[in-house]
């Protein structure tokens, strides 16, 4: 996943296949086996073990089987990992959206299912997972402005989809740093910008979720550059991951350097307001677009 555009060519990998990935490769080198001895066990390139453990491809259970059994694992371990490498492979959800998304973006939406914290930095929208019905129409609109109505409606109906994970009773916690620039870039009209500041402040509230508002007097800062989502998983198999892109493409890092250095970001940003600073400044847009 290191500094790798996603492309065509695979499927998204789910949170699970990543994680039964990570699995292989540490049971590989407990077993003291390289690379090639992997894959002389199969008949295939090391380049083939690689991408399996780094859920590049699909887990095939023939493939697991054989190499647990290459490992050492006893027959227990690999019924249970077989069982979990079927259920790894099947699509997500997001799978039948896969028409109206680019494909490098699949990745994101699992990783954001499979997250137990999230922290965005957005200088120029409201981010996705706290976006209006109006307000994301109008956004994807004017990204999209080719698509016919349907294909729409059916990339709002994703990003509205993405929402319910802030409902599950195991929610991630989200937090969220937006530059005052957000509240001003106006999407939709002024109806449409007051739901979505109401939105905000509702969801504020919420014990799992933070909002913080880079005011303009803040000046020049770390972290005034492209958007971005770190990405932390419950599980101690995967590494903290960081999402940002450009106009056409995406780039998932998760180099601990690279990591880090966002993650210091999000912290300095945060600490150019404060939550009843922000809570204040989306009262005093909500009135203007009154």
């Amino acid at each position: 996943m290191s500094d790798a555009r996603s492309g065509a060519g695979t499927s998204a990998p789910t949170v699970l296949r990543m994680i039964l990935g990570r699995r292989l490769q540490d049971r590989r080198l407990g077993a003291d086996m390289s690379l090639d001895d992997a894959a002389k066990a199969l008949r295939v390139t090391s380049l083939t073990i690689r991408r399996l453990e780094k859920a590049e491809v699909a887990l095939k259970p023939l493939y697991v089987e054989k190499l647990l059994q290459t490992y050492g694992a006893g027959q227990q371990e690999i019924d249970e990992f077989v069982e979990l490498a079927e259920r790894a492979n099947e699509p997500g959800w997001w799978h039948a959206y896969r028409d109206v998304v680019p494909s490098w973006f699949t990745a994101y939406v699992s990783l954001e299912s499979g997250a137990k914290t999230l922290r965005t930095y957005e200088p120029q929208y409201v981010t996705g997972l706290l976006q209006t019905h109006g307000y994301a129409r109008a956004i994807l609109r004017g990204g999209f402005p080719n698509d016919s109505e349907e294909d729409l409606e059916r990339r709002v109906d994703l990003r509205l989809r993405r929402q319910s994970l802030l409902e599950k009773a195991d929610a991630p916690t989200l937090w969220v740093v937006m530059e005052e620039a957000v509240l001003h870039r106006v999407a939709g009209g002024n109806e449409v910008m007051r739901e979505q500041i109401e939105r905000l402040l509702e969801v504020s509230e919420l014990e799992h979720v933070s909002v913080d508002i880079v005011p303009f007097s803040a000046g020049a800062h770390v972290g005034a550059c492209a958007p971005f989502t770190y990405f932390r998983f419950e599980e101690p198999e995967l590494p903290d991951v960081v999402y940002s892109e450009i106009l056409s493409a995406s780039v998932y890092l998760d180099q601990r350097s690279d990591v880090a250095a966002h993650l210091e970001a999000h912290n300095r940003m945060s600490l150019l307001t404060s939550s009843a600073q922000s809570r204040a400044l989306l009262h005093r847009m909500r009135k203007e677009y009154s």
